[in-house]
């Protein structure tokens, strides 16, 4: 007997609760955390009234925290960075909120201005591996605020000299500042 719906063949599969996935209650694939950071970005209410400025350092704050990861909020006078580093073992993705940033790699230089989109009209954001070497400045002349999300959460960020060379430390709690 042929049937013309598969509904008919299957049935409601929402009156099937027990073959439904579980929603899922934190992001689990760079995808999912990608997604994560985006709708934080999308949201003004989430961070904006949280952003505050230092003169002499960047300045940052945990937003958010899950299992394997977490979210922070970071801002950015012109002339401030971070060196050249890479997050140790942990996968990043960050986006620019407001402002500019430059990202220097071997690759060469980008500039992510706050509140671009791709293709798909999604706040645009950069993943960063783990072990890819970088640096963040605001090499423009206003302020800038950006959001990064690394997972697992951030516990080593080892800082790269020109040369090359690697200098790790053994990070105390709360000593790793974001980047």
């Amino acid at each position: 007997m042929n049937s013309d719906s598969d509904l008919q063949i299957a049935g409601d599969i929402l009156a099937v609760q027990h073959l439904l996935q579980p929603a899922k209650e934190h992001p689990t694939t760079v995808a999912e955390f990608a997604g994560l950071a985006r709708s934080i970005a999308a949201d003004r209410s989430q961070w904006a009234p949280l952003v505050a400025y230092d003169a002499t350092t960047r300045w940052y704050h945990r937003l958010r925290t899950g299992p394997g990861y977490e979210v922070w909020l970071l801002s950015w006078l012109p002339g401030q960075g971070t060196g050249v580093h890479d997050h140790g073992g942990s996968t990043g993705y960050y986006t620019v909120l407001e402002g500019e940033l430059t990202e220097r790699t071997e690759k060469g230089v980008r500039t992510l201005t706050g509140g671009a989109r791709d293709a798909s009209g999604a706040v645009s954001g950069r993943v960063v591996t783990p072990g890819r070497v970088h640096e963040l400045v605001n090499d423009s002349l206003e302020p800038a605020v950006s959001l990064h999300l690394y997972f697992p959460g951030l516990t080593d960020m080892p800082m790269h000299d020109r040369a090359g060379v690697v200098h790790r430390f053994a990070p105390s709690a709360g000593s790793v500042v974001p980047a």
